[in-house]
């Protein structure tokens, strides 16, 4: 058969994968357009001299789903160095409590027997009924793609969903393992991961909080962003033709086909379109009557300080949790006002601590990120208050004169999130509601065009990067039976 010429519009992570699977068993021709300078979409860092730190994720979840999908790829499990990060993280809060999060169980329990007494049977309830969810949701929702809706509405399908307790919200499903509530908070916060509220993200996302402990939080050595370096270097090698610079500007389509792509004044043919771009701005690149024209709702903004210290702080964990007085109203202020939190809670990122190639010897580089409002409700002009809280913060309760120690720092906000390319400057896509996952959100073929397939964040199964790399993987699949039954039935098979 002739190698049909597959276009991918966009080279994020989801676009990567594809043509990492795709290229490995050798039946397309492979090419990507990225209008940025550099690939990677979210996994990019941000520079300035010797330091460099990732710009967006952070922490590697489900470190065996990501090397099995890069293993299944073509790339050894032995190229990709994560190393397992212990302790988990701290958790620390306004009263002075601080709360560490391990793999370990043992660990653990000994630490919710010492500061949350009468909490450990809730814990161990909490792991047995996950555990049973987790293999159930992953079965029957991360595995599996909707294209056909009447495939998600089966008997079975619907079973699992009330055994998933979806009708629940995140916090009050914890809130039946858990009789503090800032145990509640530290097991429902995880949503955040992905850009949704505890309160509007259905119990199935409770799973992320499960898989904390039982997979563990890993680091990719040189940071999440140089998982980008290795899977262009695999590229290059098998000849995909990778394109930077090059933004496309129009999918013309005629009789329910993509033909070409314009892309730098040029009109491209191409056999297959994957769109990698964030789902809902890509109906741009349609005519009126080719667009999707449905309102979703963003996922949360993050306000995102980078910093080239002129030290390391000596702590034992590179992720940290500053909680605030009042978690919910910090949520309430980012999902439902749609203002700049007054008292937010925020998280910290030290690899420098476990990694010394992110700064000058003896240097290192620090990561905080806050939960803001995505969207045109907030003035960015008026960020710089809230930085200088959160650096007071930080200096107060974990950064010792950390303004004295920074010799560089960059801001980047929601509105500079959205300048390059993110649905209404969310960091996460569209958000993980409830009429926003599974069947109901967007899916790998998501227009009813027969050549036109998308993955990322905003297509199902959703957000996180294996999570995206698992979408890349069904699709990769959809895309090898869709080739090998058009061959079949030229064959008369």
């Amino acid at each position: 058969m002739t190698k049909p010429h597959l276009a991918i519009v966009g080279g994020g992570i989801g676009g990567l994968v594809t043509a990492l699977l795709l290229s490995n068993k050798g039946t397309h021709k492979i090419s990507i357009y990225e209008k940025n300078s550099e690939l990677g979409g979210r996994l990019k860092y941000e520079r300035h001299e010797g330091f460099k730190i990732d710009q967006g994720p952070t922490i590697i979840l489900l470190p065996d789903m990501l090397l099995e999908i890069l293993e299944e790829g073509g790339m050894s499990r032995g190229d990709i160095p994560i190393q397992l990060c212990d302790p988990l993280y701290h958790l620390h809060f306004k009263d002075g409590t601080t709360f560490t999060k391990y793999a370990d169980q043992e660990k653990q329990i000994e630490e919710l027997e010492k500061k949350f007494p009468g909490n450990v049977e809730g814990y161990k309830r909490f792991l047995k009924d996950m555990k049973i969810r987790f293999l159930q949701g992953k079965e029957h929702f991360l595995d599996r793609s909707f294209v056909n809706k009447k495939s998600f509405f089966t008997r079975k399908n619907i079973q699992t969903l009330i055994k998933l307790k979806t009708y629940q919200n995140v916090k009050r499903m914890m809130r039946s393992y858990f009789n503090d509530e800032r145990l509640v908070e530290a097991y429902t916060l995880q949503t955040l991961y992905i850009g949704g509220h505890p309160d509007q993200s259905p119990a199935m996302y409770s799973l992320v909080s499960y898989s904390e402990h039982t997979h563990g939080i890993w680091y990719l050595k040189g940071g999440y962003a140089h998982l980008v370096e290795l899977i262009e270097n695999e590229l290059v090698k098998r000849n995909v033709a990778v394109h930077t610079n090059s933004e496309v500007k129009k999918l013309p389509v005629h009789q329910d086909k993509v033909q070409f792509i314009q892309v730098d004044g040029k009109q491209i043919p191409i056999d297959q379109v994957v769109l990698n771009g964030d789902f809902p701005i890509m109906d741009r690149l349609f005519d009126d009557d080719q667009r999707n024209n449905r309102n979703y709702t963003p996922s949360s903004g993050c306000l995102l300080l980078y910093m080239g210290l002129s030290k390391n702080y000596s702590n034992n964990t590179v992720h940290q949790f500053f909680m605030s007085n009042n978690f919910d109203r910090h949520m309430k202020q980012v999902f439902s006002e749609k203002i700049l939190p007054e008292d937010p809670s925020f998280y910290t990122f030290h690899p420098s601590l476990i990694d010394s190639s992110l700064a000058p010897k003896g240097k290192g580089v620090l990561y905080t990120l806050i939960p803001v409002p995505a969207g045109s409700t907030v003035n960015w002009e008026e960020q710089d208050q809230l930085v200088e809280v959160i650096i007071d913060e930080m200096e107060q309760r974990g950064f010792p004169d950390l303004r004295s120690n920074i010799e560089w720092m960059k801001v980047r906000n929601p509105m500079h999130a959205e300048q390059d390319g993110l649905f209404a400057g969310g960091s996460f896509g569209i958000a993980p509601t409830l009429f926003q996952s599974g069947v109901f959100r967007p899916q790998l073929q998501p227009y009813p065009i027969d050549n036109l397939y998308a993955v990322g964040a905003s297509i199902h199964p959703g957000g996180g990067v294996p999570i995206v790399m698992q979408g890349a993987k069904l699709l990769s699949d959809h895309l090898q039976r869709d080739r090998s039954e058009r061959h079949n039935y030229k064959r008369g098979v």
